[in-house]
């Protein structure tokens, strides 16, 4: 059994894999000044959830890929602690699979490349992977697998944050899409903003990375809130909400 973990900045997505089959995923929230015990119990008290007969499964290997660098000081010793394992860090000089033509490959984040191997390895095609996180990324692969770059905008969330904490009057809102896009109360202003907003900034961002690759590429997105987005938006095609998951199990796969 494979152990993945995706650290993001607000989440951290864990998912139990049984060859290529994910069979149990969690999502607990990211806290980096927990103790390595805190998280440990955390994660193994999860862990015991899976069971073979009377005992917990047998756990073979474990990969991390992490954009919260203070959480590897955390979860390196856990796993060493709790599943007598080390576990592989996606960081520059792993095996991805995936040539890098970024000026300096070691700004990517690991989650975008692991998203970019994992819809190349699915689709094998050209790509972008727009991933709605605590940013939305949107990154564009080419018809020979290359990470050629991207795009970071402001997540959803720091933007509906930043409308509750610096306009006094404005309520913090449910995430859902308005009847019309002419609302008739605050809240569902707000939403209409929010919903049609980010739709409006992701077909427009892929708009314009079409253009200037002059191709078109299938769009693939991901993250917590894709399902929300992408019913209104003209330009993503597939929603995978295990992308990530799935891209760690292949690179670690590769790493063998």
């Amino acid at each position: 059994m494979l152990l993945a973990m995706d650290v993001g900045n607000s989440n951290t997505v864990l998912g139990l894999f049984d060859g290529d089959r994910l069979i149990y995923d969690w999502r607990i929230r990211t806290v980096a000044n927990h103790t390595v015990d805190e998280y440990g119990m955390l994660i193994v008290n999860l862990y015991k959830t899976v069971k073979s007969g009377a005992k917990p499964v047998s756990l073979t290997g474990i990969i991390i890929s992490c954009v919260v660098p203070p959480m590897l000081n955390i979860l390196e010793p856990l796993c060493q602690k709790y599943f007598h394992l080390r576990p592989l860090i996606v960081e520059p000089g792993i095996k991805t699979g995936m040539p890098i033509f970024y000026d300096n490959p070691k700004e990517v984040g690991a989650d975008r490349i692991v998203n970019a191997v994992a819809a190349y390895e699915k689709f094998r095609t050209e790509l972008i992977v727009v991933d709605f996180g605590t940013a939305t990324t949107f990154d564009y692969v080419s018809k020979r697998g290359e990470y050629m770059g991207g795009v970071i905008s402001p997540g959803i969330a720091i933007s509906t944050d930043a409308l509750f904490e610096k306009a006094s009057k404005l309520p913090r809102v449910e995430l859902k899409r308005p009847r019309t896009i002419i609302a008739k109360d605050t809240v569902s202003s707000m939403q209409a903003g929010v919903m049609f907003g980010y739709a409006g900034l992701v077909d427009g961002i892929v708009e314009r990375m079409k253009a200037e690759t002059r191709s078109n590429p299938r769009v693939v997105a991901t993250g917590g809130l894709a399902k929300i987005i992408a019913p209104e938006t003209r330009s993503i095609d597939v929603v995978d909400d295990f992308l990530t998951l799935d891209g760690l199990r292949i690179i670690f796969d590769r790493n063998q």
